[in-house]
């Protein structure tokens, strides 16, 4: 039977998901990375662009002047499934007052808790 957010399991990947929102505000694009699963697997939808494979989306992060905008976390549910699979979804605020949606799949592997899909996207203006 699987275990639903075992105490352990838990903890250790919202370490990993708070180690990528550190990297992310601050730009970190190695430690990003190396948060991410190194395949052409790997997936991410963002506001603007469709990256597939960890080519595409190193190549996005390299090219993008400033990195990501400074945001605040609103609201950050994380759920894991097992020892191995996880998801941490979240609604932040962009500065500027945009709030905005994460979704990211994690997978435990032999290198640690990475990235298999991310979908970013902002909401519409609701004033």
């Amino acid at each position: 039977m699987m275990i639903v957010n075992d105490d352990e399991t838990l903890a250790n990947l919202t370490a990993a998901c708070d180690a990528y929102e550190t990297a992310l505000r601050d730009n970190r694009l190695d430690e990003m990375d190396a948060l991410f699963w190194d395949s052409p697997l790997t997936l991410r939808y963002g506001v603007g662009e469709n990256l597939h494979g960890i080519d595409e989306i190193r190549a996005f992060r390299k090219a993008r002047p400033g990195g990501s905008p400074a945001r605040e976390v609103v609201r950050r549910d994380i759920v894991t499934f097992g020892p191995d699979l996880g998801v941490c979804n979240l609604i932040f605020r962009r500065a500027g007052g945009s709030l905005g949606r994460q979704s990211q799949t994690w997978i435990l592997t032999a290198d640690g808790w990475k990235v298999v899909a991310a979908h970013v996207s902002l909401m519409a203006d609701t004033h």
